[in-house]
């Protein structure tokens, strides 16, 4: 063992001693076999291998990288670069000094068997290649310029009534860092290719706005027009809005769901409330009774005004309805009005009402009135023909007479104004008051409110063909709208029907109530005239519109006095009620109107 041993590290000996005598004699050359990139180096000079691999290794100049960019949407585009553009360069005195060197550093056994493969079988050695990653990512930073571009999303314009879409976009960014790791391999392996970049998009939340443009040109597509539902003849309405108008009214904002962020096209419909609060009071009705007349042979209810449903308009509930129906297309649609029946509808009967007889009525006269005044009594006195009263309920006089005007159809005549008789619109009106007072006195009401004139009137106390009965004194009552009221209770479990009658050749005004008697009846006595005062000397005042010698009277005497009268109403034999009304009236003074320059006449 210990003789094969010496030989063996004789053996390396020998070989060391080969290659370094083999070295010498290429001293300042390279040794044959070596290679760099298949170019044959051997035996040459350091400068001439260098020479001869710059023309050999043309690589980082000549070779071609194509880079691609596959982009949604589009067309992939695609770059070429040479190696050198990229950062790619052959190091040529360090590659030719590894040549130079193999077979001649380290050990000497490791130089005697570099020398030995060369000669046996050949060395090819890769060139130094030099990488500017500086230079590459530069390189990428020119192609990301042209493929990055930001996220957009999709939006909504619009321009007078145009809408226009205006679609979302991909945003998409190169990723250098990511891109440069295979770069860099396919570089120090010097070949050439395809080189696909890394793109990272992000698409936007809103790509398409299309959908919501489609609404947009729906709802601006025709004016908006309300109606009233099931309208008849005397309702207000139509209401429109153009399509300039609508266009203002257009709200374009971004939401989010489940399924991701979308664009809602819906309307303003705050700026519609101030037209339907406009609206609103036109369709305003308040619910009305139906109105009847008892048919004495029959005994039932005739229908002579239908009950009318109450509505008023639902603003809220007709804003929401824009605001569904409108972006679907439908341009006409029906406001929302909530109704209210009436507590007597067209339907009832008398029965049901608990209308069976008349249980009270009064006529009074107008002997001697104007064609005005005679206007006003049927003006006033319809307005109560068929009205119900419910059981237990406070009637109010000036609540069913409403405003009195001439636009209500009443005209001027005579009426009592301070302390004087002055034309005035309604003048008449106090002789329905007057005859409603009585019917209720008469059917044993009780009275919760009545006012007297201020001093007697000649009507209130006529009798059939005109005769003056002042028994009649104290049992007048006047209504002034809304100061001055006429009230009574109907305090009976019955509803209570008003008939009123006027007579115009006749003259006079007939009162009815029909309901259910409980048999009440009633006894009355008056004072008659107490305290009487004669009136004041008559009063002459200078009118600048009468002739000379021209005296017209304006107003007429009337001895003041007080009257009390006193009630009392009896129920099946039984004391039920007892009241008594005071009456005071002025005396009255007769006033004339004379002509500049007349003389007046002693008394």
């Amino acid at each position: 063992m210990a003789v094969l041993g010496g030989g063996t590290m004789l053996f390396f000996v020998l070989l060391s001693l080969l290659g370094m005598g083999y070295a010498t004699s290429y001293s300042g050359r390279i040794v044959p076999g070596v290679s760099v990139s298949g170019v044959d180096l051997s035996g040459r000079e350091p400068l001439d291998a260098a020479v001869l691999l710059a023309q050999e290794l043309e690589y980082p100049q000549t070779g071609n990288i194509v880079l691609e960019a596959a982009l949604t949407g589009e067309t992939t585009r695609v770059w070429q670069a040479r190696p050198s553009d990229l950062g790619l360069s052959l190091d040529l005195e360090e590659t030719v000094e590894r040549a130079y060197q193999h077979g001649r550093s380290g050990n000497p056994f490791r130089r005697a068997f570099e020398l030995f493969g060369a000669w046996h079988r050949g060395r090819d050695l890769s060139p130094v290649m030099n990488y500017d990653e500086y230079a590459a990512r530069a390189f990428l930073a020119g192609i990301a310029a042209e493929v990055d571009r930001p996220v957009l999303e999709a939006s909504l314009d619009i321009n007078d009534l145009e809408v226009v879409a205006v679609p979302g976009q991909i945003g998409r960014k190169v990723d250098l860092a990511a891109s440069m790791v295979p770069l860099e391999e396919k570089l120090q392996n010097m070949t050439d290719g395809l080189f696909s970049l890394e793109i990272d998009e992000t698409p936007p939340e809103i790509l398409d706005a299309e959908t919501a443009a489609q609404q947009a040109r729906q709802v601006l597509s025709a004016p908006l027009v309300f109606s009233v539902p099931e309208a008849v003849e005397g309702d207000p309405g139509p209401w429109t809005v153009e399509p300039q108008q609508l266009a203002q009214l257009l709200v374009i904002e971004r939401v989010d769901g489940p399924e991701g962020g979308a664009i809602q096209v819906s309307l303003d419909t705050e700026k519609l409330r101030p037209l339907l609060t406009e609206a609103a009071q036109s369709l305003a009705r308040s619910p009305a009774n139906a109105r009847f007349i008892f048919n004495d042979e029959t005994r039932q209810l005739d229908l002579i005004l239908p009950a009318v449903i109450g509505r008023a308009l639902n603003i809220d509930a007709t804003l929401q309805n824009i605001q569904q129906e409108l972006p679907s297309g439908n341009h006409n649609l029906q406001m929302v009005l909530d109704t209210t029946k009436p507590e007597i509808t067209s339907d009832m009967t008398a029965e049901q009402l608990g209308i069976r007889e008349l249980v009270s009525q009064h006529t009074s006269f107008f002997y001697g009135s104007s064609a005005p005044r005679i206007q006003n009594i049927i003006t006033a006195s319809a307005r109560f023909h068929g009205v119900l009263v419910p059981p237990g309920a406070t009637f109010s006089m000036a609540e069913v007479l409403g405003d009195v005007s001439l636009d209500n159809g009443y005209a001027e005549a005579l009426i009592i104004f301070g302390d004087r008789t002055v034309e005035g619109v309604g003048g008449g009106v106090c002789q329905v008051s007057t005859t409603l007072f009585r019917t209720a006195f008469l059917a044993g009401y009780p009275i919760v409110e009545r006012h007297s004139h201020a001093y007697r009137v000649g009507y209130y106390e006529q009798t059939a063909g005109g005769q003056i009965n002042s028994n009649l004194a104290g049992l007048d009552a006047t209504v002034f709208v809304p100061i001055v009221d006429f009230k009574f209770v109907n305090d009976t479990p019955n509803w209570l029907l008003m008939e009123t009658y006027v007579n115009e050749r006749a003259r006079k005004l007939t009162w009815k109530f029909y309901s259910t008697s409980d048999g009440r009846s009633v006894e009355w006595d008056t004072s008659g005239l107490q305290n009487v005062v004669a009136p004041p000397p008559p009063q002459y005042i200078e009118n600048q519109k009468l002739d000379e010698g021209e005296i017209k009277q304006i107003d007429w005497e009337v001895e003041g006095a007080d009257v009390t009268v006193t009630r009392a109403v009896y129920r099946n034999g039984e004391l039920y009620l007892q009241d008594q009304f005071n009456t005071h009236y002025q005396p009255w003074r007769a006033i004339f109107e004379y002509g500049p320059g007349t003389e007046i006449p002693e008394g």
